[in-house]
């Protein structure tokens, strides 16, 4: 893949993990939460999801792919119902700046990383300290991991 290139990964959910490679090779990486505060009301979590996108964009335009974790299996109706919200509102917006993006299996992601399809949030991490990172938590673990597999593999979103 050509390293050159802005490339966004997200581990989405209320708190979401995130890892940008700029174009000058630089990786930084964090998690940012858009719980909705006790006297708001739901959607407010994906307005402030939509306006971090934006926030993103503005520093690190052009974004020149996105890719994020695709989860087939939640362990409960809330946590799937809210990342199809945070699905449906990074597409939307992907497709109306014209950015391309993808999706990656939770069981192609930990492979890559550890090893194994199955590897716990703590193999993941230690993965990630090993290359040099220092990811706040599990959700940022994973979005790291999705960018190594990004430049490693050279897909393409």
């Amino acid at each position: 893949m050509d390293n050159t290139r802005n490339i966004l990964t997200l581990d989405l959910g209320s708190k979401t993990g995130w890892a940008l490679h700029q174009a000058d090779g630089t990786i930084t990486s964090g998690t940012v939460e858009f719980r909705p505060g006790r006297f708001e009301g739901g959607g407010m979590r994906f307005l402030r999801f939509t306006h971090w996108l934006d926030e993103v964009r503005r520093f690190a335009e052009p974004i020149d792919g996105i890719w994020f974790e695709e989860v087939r299996n939640h362990c409960g109706t809330d946590a799937s119902h809210c990342y199809g919200g945070f699905m449906g509102i990074l597409t939307a917006w992907a497709e109306q700046h014209e950015i391309p993006y993808r999706g990656v299996p939770v069981g192609t992601i930990k492979k890559h990383a550890t090893g194994k399809g199955n590897a716990s949030k703590a193999e993941v991490i230690e993965a990630m300290r090993r290359k040099g990172h220092r990811p706040a938590d599990d959700n940022a673990a994973d979005a790291l991991a999705i960018l190594h597999w990004v430049l490693d593999e050279e897909v393409m979103p």
